[in-house]
């Protein structure tokens, strides 16, 4: 099937603008880190809030964070694509590693633990929060879509973990000064149409899965929509459903200062310092 460029442009434009409006999730003088693996969904994201920057008619900053896991021969690809997307755009990048911060890659501590996710998402999101807390940024951007959300709802589902019903939805509320929140602009946009939005508009993206995807129980959820959406169309009507019945208020949380880094935590030490601890007796 042949697809018209300009109306579907029109399409996504306007399925994360309409995001971005009823949700509010930018506002007037603030500034917004994007977190930019250099994959379709974070470059979608990218340019999605310079073109909003353009014509919302509210005056904001843009950056963007590349965090570098040390993934050899995986994450220099993703790294090539966020600069050249970032200069193009003329969007600030900065790039943050596992090497520089913990002085490991990923690739070193991959077999550590049962599912290599594990490890990756922690001092990614610590990173990712260090780095937008210390450029003074109000909100950072991900580049969540539907698709995600679904697999995060029932993966959370299937672990019993309800304390993390409430950060479902394309914002979350700040808990602390030094806590910068989430936002998600193609929180209401299916997966399959990001593709296909870099493949239209001829995107250079990083089009590669992660090698350690396959360990994690994302992987087999995500295989397991894939498969009733084609046969019975179910991720809208999951959405769909998600969205009326699950709205969670988020609970007051105390928050204090790690003993080991200095960064905000729930309990001190935090889940990074605790992890790198553990780490560092095995090597």
């Amino acid at each position: 099937m042949k697809i018209e460029q300009d109306k579907f442009n029109s399409y996504v434009k306007k399925n994360v603008f309409e995001t971005l409006n009823d949700y509010k999730l930018i506002n007037k003088n603030e500034k917004i880190m994007i977190g930019v693996s250099g994959g379709k969904d974070s470059i979608l994201t990218l340019h999605m809030l310079y073109q909003y920057r353009q014509e919302s008619g509210i005056d904001f900053e843009l950056e963007a964070v590349c965090i570098d896991e040390g993934i050899c021969g995986y994450r220099e690809h993703g790294i090539e694509s966020a600069k050249e997307n970032c200069k193009n755009l003329d969007i600030p990048l900065t790039i943050a590693s596992f090497k520089d911060e913990w002085n490991y890659n990923l690739d070193d501590i991959h077999n550590l633990y049962k599912s290599t996710c594990m490890p990756c998402g922690v001092y990614r999101r610590y990173l990712l929060n260090k780095v937008s807390d210390s450029h003074k940024c109000d909100k950072i951007a991900t580049g969540h879509n539907m698709d995600d959300e679904i697999q995060s709802f029932l993966m959370t589902f299937a672990r019993n973990d309800q304390n993390k019903f409430p950060k479902f939805g394309p914002i979350l509320n700040r808990i602390d000064k030094h806590m910068v929140p989430r936002i998600k602009p193609l929180w209401q946009l299916p997966e399959k149409d990001v593709g296909i939005w870099c493949i239209v508009n001829n995107i250079p993206i990083h089009d590669e899965e992660c090698p350690y995807s396959v360990t994690s129980l994302r992987s087999d959820v995500k295989l397991f929509l894939n498969k009733l959406e084609e046969n019975y169309g179910v991720k809208q009507n999951i959405f769909n459903s998600f969205k009326k019945t699950f709205k969670i208020p988020q609970k007051e949380v105390h928050l204090e200062r790690c003993d080991i880094c200095g960064q905000v935590t729930a309990k001190s030490p935090c889940n990074a310092c605790k992890m790198t601890e553990e780490i560092k007796e095995i090597l």
